[in-house]
């Protein structure tokens, strides 16, 4: 009985690995498919206003924020779900339907007709503001002193160690024209 060696083996399958290889090879003359421009994105986080999927949502209804979009949210109860977590911590029905209201559905509004000094967060909802964000602004903290404090119904009482994250502002010297930012340290 005759056995073949590792070596002889590869050069037995040489062979048909080069026409395999070649056969792969085209000499097609003809011109060329223009590049499509249609693509297909798929959504996979939405963050419109902080804090709304991550204070007022249970962790298993993330997805479904994450997937779906604004115009969907009052289908989704997205309002209700906001005002079940206050009522958890007994914030009463003007803190409940004011973040309720000013959160769904979950953008970030800019009303450009408006004084742009005025720009922040909410400030569109609490102000008549111009809305939006500014480099400056600590939503987190903002947005825990509206949940648990009593920014928006004096008459609440503010939960101590809730109203606040605890991270200072940033440090950062922010420019009044673009880009704003100054350059990394």
């Amino acid at each position: 009985m005759r056995t073949t060696t590792p070596l002889r083996r590869r050069v037995a399958l040489l062979p048909l690995a080069l026409l395999l290889g070649l056969g792969a090879c085209s000499d097609n003359d003809d011109a060329p498919t223009a590049p499509t421009t249609t693509r297909t994105y798929v959504q996979v986080e939405r963050l419109g206003n902080p804090l709304v999927s991550e204070v007022f949502f249970l962790k298993r209804d993330h997805p479904l924020h994450n997937i779906t979009a604004p115009s969907t949210d009052a289908a989704n109860n997205f309002g209700d779900r906001i005002r079940a977590f206050t009522n958890q911590f007994n914030r009463g029905p003007t803190i409940a339907n004011t973040l309720a209201t000013v959160l769904v559905p979950d953008m970030l509004l800019v009303f450009p007709n408006r004084q742009g000094s005025t720009a922040g967060w909410l400030s569109w909802a609490l102000a008549a503001g111009y809305g939006g964000r500014t480099l400056r602004d600590d939503v987190v903290d903002a947005g825990l002193t509206a949940i648990f404090g009593n920014l928006l119904d004096p008459q609440a009482q503010v939960l101590p160690g809730l109203t606040s994250d605890n991270v200072p502002m940033s440090t950062r010297n922010f420019g009044t024209t673009f880009p704003y930012l100054e350059a990394p340290r």
